[in-house]
């Protein structure tokens, strides 16, 4: 008889649970009656295994419910151990202890059953060609899975019209939770969760290991219960997880193959520069130092990323970074997105490395090609020094250990003598050119890239196994959370906010995303601080405040030239586009005004809030809108308001911002997928998936 048509009378099935779990096949066979008759006497026997026979009568959706609660999950088609699938009234099922087969009772068959029931009545047991050949690992698989599921169901916090993923019937909203009665004197709580049209799923307090947070870039669309069709989307992006998982371990595997000599161990130099930092190191920073230290010590090259909020200090920690490979013999680049910010770094890092024997330069294409570059301004902030030329012949000599610049690093005639660390900041900022030139460059390298964008907990566990990430989490020592508020726009708030600030000495980021219509809103708050005239708001500030104008369209030089005058305290109140959003680090600048917030993604709104607060000072930021919001303008202007508190990007699910974390690193092609499950459940598939191939072909 073909095993795949073997019937049995009998079948028992057991729950997912960790005593289950550890026991053996043979524990099974030799303790089944013991099993039966413990059902009849012991609640945790009766709640947790089933015993089914032919023609045996027993309630359909019950038998669902209790494969459901017992920690089986619904899949499309059942593979592995702790699944079950449902079509009409056949169910198959894979237990996790051995199959009872009539014929030799007891017997060990690591097997799945199918179940076809007529109504309420078993009408057949079937023994499926469905098997695993070695128990031990499928269970080590499996209490991963198991794992997995718990650390990514994280529901603390959860309000009612929350959207929650139900691991075997997709997506819907969280109601409540209530109390019911399952047994005479027994009460359960369950989860109510509402599905579309109308239906509701009551799922026990205690198996919150199937749920999940959903967070997407998008309204998820309500799932309907009992539908196959979640089923086929789990089942498609489960796929796609395994897929990139493959892709990772094997970029994992060929840098574990890779080598160089380890870097020398901390000198002089070292010191020197940690003396001269003039704040106090958060516990994080020390952290991913003590981290990167050890990658360097290592013969692998480092492939590592830090994530931070803006302003927490992970330029610092890119600086000691660089000095650790110069000491070493290495040459260090550091590759930024915009001009302004390389300027800033380079001129920043050639203050603290003054006296020191490291030499330092910039590369960018505000540089002239030829000639010696003057101070574009009185300030020596912008002081680019050498041409263009000169860089490179250094560069190519072994004359420079640490270049910053822009994505003119990578230019053909761009080529160093013993390039062995290249910092990337920001590096979802680079084009997909960029990144393919900065991947061919990785092989041989240590990498360390800089992110301000947070990584979700969800992704950070789910990578933690393969990919090196640090995470700054910590505010530097006095650095306050700044006040936000948000309000319709009114020229009152405005003046007021202002004044208040130039009253205190400090400067102003006014934003206005639109260019074509800039200077009016300059001369407008030019107006609003004049003497008081009929119907005005009453007041004014200092008569010789000074307005200045920033944004994309502007030449660079002009750009710079603005950028060095408002840094130098010759503009108070500075009126600019989203091009702030890479700015200097000001920590004069302590309030920012956004006329329209509506125009802003949440992330961006964010990030351009992270430009004041720089310092111990108070800051203020003040989110204006049309007198008319959206529901999602209104949500989102609400998220950014909780997520006040300093570092609150790692603390509170701010959509957009987790999912562009999730982006940067998995690719953009995910978003789709991530959409489709949510970010949490889409996270824990991918953990799965590393883990299981792991298991089976473990990483060299």
């Amino acid at each position: 008889m073909e095993l795949s048509s073997l019937r049995v009378g009998k079948v028992l099935i057991v729950s997912i649970t960790p005593y289950f779990l550890e026991k053996g096949n043979f524990w099974f066979e030799e303790n089944l009656k013991k099993i039966l008759e413990a059902r009849k006497t012991q609640a945790f026997f009766e709640d947790n295994t089933f015993y089914l026979e032919k023609n045996q009568n027993y309630n359909f959706s019950q038998f669902l419910r209790k494969l459901d609660e017992m920690g089986y999950e619904k899949v499309l088609q059942v593979e592995a151990p702790g699944e079950f699938s449902q079509r009409g009234g056949i169910v198959d099922v894979f237990p996790i202890n051995p199959v009872v087969e009539q014929a030799h009772y007891g017997a060990s068959l690591n097997q799945a059953v199918r179940i076809e029931f007529y109504g309420n009545r078993i009408e057949n047991i079937e023994i499926l060609d469905v098997k695993i050949e070695d128990e031990i690992t499928a269970k080590e698989i499996l209490k991963k899975k198991l794992k997995s599921q718990k650390l990514f169901s994280d529901l603390k916090g959860l309000k009612p019209g929350d959207y929650l993923v139900h691991l075997d019937h997709g997506i819907s909203r969280f109601s409540r939770i209530e109390k019911f009665q399952v047994a005479s004197f027994k009460f359960q709580d369950y989860y109510v969760l509402e599905y579309a049209q109308g239906d509701r799923l009551y799922v026990p307090v205690g198996l919150e290991r199937k749920l999940s947070r959903y967070i997407g870039f998008v309204e998820p669309k309500i799932s309907r219960l009992g539908s196959s069709l979640w089923q086929r989307v789990k089942r498609k992006i489960k796929e796609e997880a395994e897929k990139l998982a493959r892709e990772l371990l094997e970029i994992y595997a060929k840098r574990e193959i890779a080598t160089r000599p380890p870097y020398l161990i901390t000198d002089e130099i070292d010191f020197q520069l940690v003396s001269s930092f003039p704040y106090e190191e958060t516990p994080d920073q020390i952290q991913t130092m003590g981290e990167i230290k050890k990658d360097l010590e290592r013969n692998q090259p480092m492939d590592r990323i830090v994530c931070g909020d803006v302003g927490f200090g992970k330029t610092e920690v890119a600086l000691r970074t660089m000095i650790k490979a110069a000491n070493s013999g290495y040459q260090a680049a550091m590759i930024c997105p915009t001009t302004i910010l390389a300027s800033q770094h380079f001129q920043n890092f050639k203050e603290r490395l003054k006296g020191l024997p490291i030499k330092i330069a910039i590369l960018s294409r505000l540089q002239s090609k030829k000639d010696y570059n003057p101070p574009t301004t009185s300030s020596h902030i912008f002081d680019m020094g050498p041409s263009q030329k000169e860089i490179i012949e250094n560069l190519k000599m072994g004359k420079i250990d640490i270049l910053v610049g822009t994505h003119r690093i990578l230019s053909k005639d761009a080529e160093f003598k013993n390039l062995g660390l290249l910092i990337i900041d920001d590096e979802q900022r680079f084009g997909v050119r960029q990144k393919e030139k900065l991947k061919k460059l990785r092989a041989s390298l240590d990498v360390l890239s800089l992110s301000a964008t947070p990584i979700p907990r969800t992704l950070y566990m789910a990578l933690s196994s393969l990919k090196d990430i640090s995470l700054i989490q910590t505010p530097p020592v006095g650095r306050l959370a700044i006040k936000t508020f948000i309000s319709p726009f009114s020229e009152k708030v405005i003046k007021e906010a202002i004044e208040n600030e130039i009253k205190r000495g400090g400067q102003i980021y006014y934003l206005h995303n639109r260019v074509e219509t800039i200077e009016i809103v300059k001369k407008f708050l030019e107006n609003l601080g004049a003497p008081p005239l009929a119907g005005r708001v009453e007041g004014g500030w200092r008569p010789d405040a000074k307005f200045g104008i920033a944004h994309g369209r502007l030449k660079e030089k002009d750009l710079v030239k603005v950028m060095s005058d408002f840094q130098n305290k010759k503009i108070d109140v500075l009126v600019a586009t989203t091009i702030i959003e890479n700015g200097l680090d000001l920590p004069n600048v302590n309030t920012l005004i956004v006329a329209d917030s509506t125009r802003l993604g949440l992330s961006q709104a964010y990030q351009i809030r992270g430009r004041i607060g720089r310092s111990h000072i108070q800051a203020f930021a003040y989110f204006l809108y049309p007198q008319r919001l959206s529901p999602l303008a209104k949500k989102r202007l609400k998220a950014l308001k909780e997520a006040e508190e300093l570092g609150s990007g790692y603390k509170i699910a701010l959509k957009d911002l987790e999912i562009r974390g999730a982006g940067n690193i998995l690719g953009r092609e995910q978003s789709g997928n991530i959409n489709r499950v949510g970010l949490n459940l889409y996270c824990q598939m991918l953990s799965e998936a590393i883990e299981k191939l792991k298991t089976v072909r473990p990483a060299p």
